[in-house]
């Protein structure tokens, strides 16, 4: 990966509108732990929740083997790639016409 690549991936992330939907994509998957947790019934539909808020990455991911760690890792990846986007989209909201300094 080249510095210039790794740099705005960098930037992208540290955004705080980034940031602030990993938190909340983090805030859903403990909400979805403790739920899942607590139900005693085994019929707990609170994973749907964070899988579309991290969509449509999240649903792309849903087709590895169906286990907790596949559902987690479908989840991190699509809010990676999302937060990704939404760095990237708010950074060039920000500049303007301005050109790219990176």
């Amino acid at each position: 990966m080249s510095t210039s690549l790794a740099r705005r991936l960098r930037h992208a992330l540290s955004d705080v509108f980034a940031l602030g939907y990993l938190v909340v994509c983090a805030g859903l998957m403990i909400w979805v732990l403790v739920v899942t947790v607590t139900d005693d019934s085994g019929e707990s539909m609170a994973g749907v929740i964070p899988a579309l808020a991290t969509a449509p990455f999240s649903l792309v991911m849903l087709a590895l083997p169906e286990s907790t760690l596949g559902i987690v890792a479908s989840v991190v990846f699509g809010a990676l790639v999302n937060a990704t986007v939404i760095g990237l989209c708010a950074r060039a909201l920000r500049r303007g016409n301005r050109p790219d300094p990176a």
